[in-house]
């Protein structure tokens, strides 16, 4: 996807951007770190209104080449934003056609120390980036599902260092504990019909990280809707997701 561009149409962030926050984009593939530390990366950057700020999306089991969270990202640049969507499984992300049994050994295939050094060598790519660039070197960080549970570990150990804001979508495995580790605060999404993402650890995980940190759950709605709509209802509920988290990034990395 080397140099891909593509436009999106104007939205408004409660009347806090232009009519023309949506311009275009450009998509490129990257190689960033060193040695065994070496990964892929796809990097979306708006051209026109670029706000100076980034943010890092930490992906499904189903990888940064995936098509659905490509788009995503790239509606996220459309506002503004550089995006970076590291690959964290090197080259290994989980297949929509292998069985469902060999899940599990898959996963336990994903070191979780690996994939967390591969997240801060993404961090320390956009902070060194931006840094020599004279941009904003505010980070937000936001995930899906496995992506999703991630963020929380990444916030626990940065403690407010790189990151200034954060979106969970239906994340997955998320260690409860890590909760008062956290220093910003979090939106999390999710459905109340998802399985891998229960309403009421969510909302533990809301007390417990505290900071302005909200809870939204889409009614009868399951795992993924907000990134992967699978029909008409679920695009309507997928829009107004997407604009909660475009209003969440707008005002904890622009605004303020």
């Amino acid at each position: 996807m080397r140099g891909q561009r593509v436009r999106c149409s104007a939205v408004e962030v409660e009347n806090e951007i232009d009519d023309e926050a949506c311009e275009l984009v450009n998509g490129v593939e990257l190689s960033i770190g060193e040695g065994d530390d070496n990964i892929q990366a796809f990097l979306f950057k708006a051209v026109k209104n670029n706000n100076g700020t980034g943010v890092l999306l930490l992906t499904d089991i189903f990888g940064f080449q995936d098509s659905a969270t490509r788009d995503f990202a790239y509606q996220v640049a459309c506002h503004g934003y550089n995006v970076l969507v590291p690959d964290l499984f090197r080259g290994d992300p989980w297949g929509k056609g292998r069985p469902k049994t060999m899940f599990e050994q898959w996963l336990a295939s994903q070191d979780p120390k690996r994939v967390a050094r591969d997240i801060e060598t993404s961090t320390k790519w956009m902070v060194d980036e931006f840094t020599a660039a004279g941009l904003s070197k505010k980070l937000g960080i936001m995930g899906f599902c496995f992506g999703g549970g991630r963020v929380i570990d990444v916030l626990a150990v940065d403690e407010g260092g790189c990151f200034s804001t954060a979106v969970s979508f239906y994340g997955t495995r998320m260690d409860l504990s890590a909760a008062s580790k956290v220093k910003v605060p979090v939106l999390f999404i999710s459905g109340d019909n998802d399985p891998l993402c229960p309403v009421s650890v969510l909302n533990e995980f809301e007390k417990g990280i505290g900071r302005g940190s909200k809870v939204v759950i889409f009614k009868g709605r399951g795992h993924a809707f907000a990134h992967r709509p699978g029909s008409p209802e679920e695009d309507v509920d997928a829009e107004q997701a997407f604009t909660l988290m475009r209003n969440w990034l707008h005002d904890g990395l622009v605004k303020n």
